[in-house]
Formats: C-alpha cells, sequence, structure tokens
C-alpha cells in the first residue's frame, strides 16, 4: 500500500461549510473512492492560512487524484468549487508533497 499527501486551498471563512460538505459526503462518491483502493483518507486543515493537508493510502496505482473523468468527482468539484481554489475543469487547486519521513 502506498502513502499519499497534497495540499489544497480554502477560500476564506469557508470552514464550516468545508466540514458540512464533507460530515455528508455522497455515498456514491465515497464508494467510488473505495472501489478505486482509497484507504484510510484524512483532510486536514490550517486554520492560519486555510490551507487543506490530504493524507490517504491507495491499494493499487489509482489515487483519488486520478479520478478526475469520473461523472460523480466531476460533479463532486463543481459541487466544491465556490468554497475552494480551483482549477477551470473545477478540480481542486492541489501540490503532492513528498514523503520525507514515515514510522509505523
Amino acid at each position: 500500500m502506498k502513502r499519499l499527501a497534497f495540499t489544497m486551498k480554502l477560500k476564506s471563512g469557508c470552514r464550516e461549510e468545508y466540514i458540512r460538505r464533507h460530515n455528508a459526503i455522497w455515498p456514491e462518491l465515497k464508494s467510488l473512492l473505495t472501489a478505486s483502493g482509497v484507504r484510510d483518507y484524512t483532510i486536514y486543515l490550517d486554520t492560519g492560512s486555510d490551507t487543506l493537508f490530504a493524507v490517504q493510502t491507495q491499494e493499487g496505482e489509482q489515487s483519488s487524484q486520478d479520478l478526475g473523468e469520473n461523472p460523480v468527482v466531476h460533479r463532486w468539484w463543481k459541487y466544491m468549487a465556490d468554497i475552494m481554489e480551483t482549477n477551470a475543469d473545477f478540480s481542486p487547486v492541489s501540490q503532492p508533497l513528498e514523503e520525507v519521513f514515515h514510522m509505523d
């Protein structure tokens, strides 16, 4: 299993709405992520900078970052676009992070 981490950016003042939407994550999106091998997916927020830090483990080669062509993911991106920094296709602006240390 591989670990993957990346950052995204939340728009200022949108913390509560971001949390609300994720607490009600669509069942079809959760099923898609699970079926794609995404496990132990956690998102943290640095409230000082509105930076989101996401970490997940993945079985196989596909991560949540590889599912952008899926209609469910694309709808989710559009749903979240008003509260996050996004690219022209509504995908979140994200920056992959290099793993430099891990301890089990």
